[in-house]
């Protein structure tokens, strides 16, 4: 009893701490856009900013111990097409801790929160709403606009968070933008997020640790001989298979 009244406190100054410091956090977000207006046209400064904005709620409480593994992976130099799976609200969170420049593929309806979703806006990420063929339409060109100006674009391919963790089928517009763009595709597994924040709720569940694991990019001469649809395949593999490692993980990797 003790325990959930504990975990109920910590939830509920979460939201209020979370609540109360986005406007304070969107001041320097608006100042750093309109310095660098001029001069970042993809907006990088801003985003690196945006990375430490997230990754502060994330590594606000000590005891949920994030592991960002394999960085290296991510290389400053190449534009990707970057994939994962997604269990959890916090995944956005724990993938700011990257530190690396892209753009999210987010629902538009994130665009309208005041504060958050208009530093989403500043930051120029790319507005989806899900099933609608006309924005679906439109995610395509503005994806491929943010590739061809060179910021690396991320996306849960899954289009939904997992309720179990398992990862589902990836839908395959991800992997249509690498073929017809012949860029690499980025996998990256995510696990330990759906049980520290479990799906449609917003309650601290305790103590976790958190990994993020940046997979050896797939280089467009490996999937240009498949379809798209084996090409999603082959990269839900190599991320499932992954993310399975990384759940018998007890502790932080050395």
């Amino acid at each position: 009893m003790l325990k959930k009244i504990l975990n109920r406190t910590l939830t509920i100054f979460l939201l209020i701490f979370v609540s109360s410091t986005c406007a304070i956090f969107f001041v320097p977000a608006l100042t750093i856009w309109l310095v660098t207006l001029p001069f970042d046209k993809n907006k990088k400064i801003l985003h690196l900013y945006t990375c430490a904005w997230g990754s502060f709620y994330v590594r606000m409480f000590p005891t949920w111990k994030i592991s960002v593994i394999d960085r290296k992976n991510f290389r400053n130099d190449q534009v990707y097409v970057v994939v994962s799976n997604h269990q959890s609200q916090l995944d956005i969170l724990l993938a700011f801790n990257l530190f690396k420049h892209y753009k999210w593929v987010s629902k538009a309806i994130i665009f309208k929160f005041p504060f958050v979703g208009w530093n989403m806006y500043l930051n120029r990420y790319v507005r989806l709403v899900r099933g609608d063929k006309e924005s679906i339409k439109e995610m395509f060109r503005v994806s491929e606009e943010r590739l061809q100006e060179g910021s690396s674009v991320y996306f849960f391919p899954e289009g939904t968070r997992s309720l179990d963790g398992i990862v589902k089928d990836f839908k395959p517009g991800a992997f249509a933008i690498a073929h017809k763009m012949k860029l690499p595709i980025l996998p990256i597994a995510i696990s330990g997020t759906i049980d520290a924040l479990p799906k449609y709720t917003m309650r601290y569940t305790g103590s976790y640790n958190l990994y993020l694991k940046v997979l050896p990019e797939i280089p467009y001469d490996e999937f240009a001989s498949l379809s798209i649809e084996e090409t999603a395949d082959m990269v839900k593999k190599i991320i499932s298979d992954n993310v399975e490692e990384l759940v018998k993980l007890k502790e932080p990797p050395k």
